[in-house]
């Protein structure tokens, strides 16, 4: 898993989709639930959602060029946020059908082979989360993330229905059914909400977590005996990119080559704890230049 790029996570996570669509369509074909088929429903999101973070994913680490100079790792952003929307059609769909059979309820088919296939398809999306949070942890990758919380959702939105359907075709409450399914959108809507939150602070120039804030503080710590000093530290994410601009203070008496050379190895060093960082140079403590008022006495000239 260590070498697993975040594409190749998010192909797993598409061919996942496609697998657990057809296992969770079986199921409702089988049953006749609108419980399986909300949980059949969101699995279609998990494809779309895939297939488009597959996309911005391939964007966001494009090289930089002339009309995006700071790169494109933003492009992730828009991922989540789509994906996002996406949860909140499919929640609506759910409700639509689900408020449909509520007010006509209707007996459930086979459980047991709809339940199993449900089952498993469960499993499939747990094994399959697990491994996009590693990956995207490792790589700083917003897009993976939301992926596999959106699975992780899908997980516990399968447990809730099969208890609910087994529920209700033990009792016989078959309205029981269609209640579920709706509770099953409003917790998927919640998960949406999140998504695109994130996004859009993420589109906002969000600092940087303290775990990366203090990973460069510790680069600056290690130049303390050499002369300078940092003010003003300022950082920003854009998908898997990170940046910080700090202000560089040296003596005044340094060359403008010697705060330059300085500067490029400070940079270096931060990049190496994965974070391009611009530096100012300016003087430690440089007296103010006295300006002349306008009013003031010519000096005499020298004889």
């Amino acid at each position: 898993m260590k070498s697993m790029t975040p594409q190749h996570a998010l192909l797993l996570s598409v061919a996942a989709a496609v697998a657990t669509i057809a296992m969770k369509a079986g199921a409702w074909w089988l049953t006749g639930s609108v419980g399986f088929l909300s949980d059949a429903l969101e699995s279609l999101v998990n494809l779309a959602g895939a297939t488009f973070a597959l996309l911005m994913v391939n964007l966001a680490r494009t090289p930089a060029d002339d009309q995006h100079p700071w790169g494109h790792g933003k492009a992730e952003y828009f991922s989540a946020a789509f994906e996002g929307g996406l949860i909140f059609l499919a929640a609506l769909a759910i409700v639509v059908a689900a408020g449909e059979r509520l007010l006509n309820p209707q007996p459930l088919g086979e459980l047991g082979v709809g339940t199993t296939l449900s089952v498993a398809a469960s499993v499939v999306n747990f094994a399959v989360a697990r491994v996009l949070f590693e990956v995207g942890r490792r790589h700083h990758s917003l897009a993976l993330e939301a992926d596999a919380r959106h699975l992780m959702t899908d997980v516990w939105t399968t447990a809730g229905v099969v208890a609910g359907v087994a529920l209700a075709a033990a009792l016989g409450l078959h309205w029981l059914d269609p209640v579920i399914a709706i509770a099953v959108a409003l917790n998927i809507l919640r998960e949406g909400w999140e998504l695109m939150r994130r996004s859009v602070d993420g589109l906002m120039d969000r600092a940087l977590g303290d775990g990366d804030i203090a990973k460069i503080e510790s680069v600056f710590a290690g130049f303390a005996d050499r002369g300078c000093r940092f003010a003003n530290l300022r950082t920003r994410s854009a998908g898997p990119l990170r940046f910080a601009h700090v202000d560089l203070l040296v003596p005044g008496h340094w060359s403008v080559t010697r705060a330059h050379d300085l500067a490029d190895e400070i940079e270096m060093a931060v990049q190496r704890v994965g974070t391009t960082l611009s530096t100012h140079v300016e003087p430690i403590a440089a007296p103010k230049p006295r300006l002349a008022e306008p009013d003031d006495p010519a000096e005499p000239e020298a004889r």
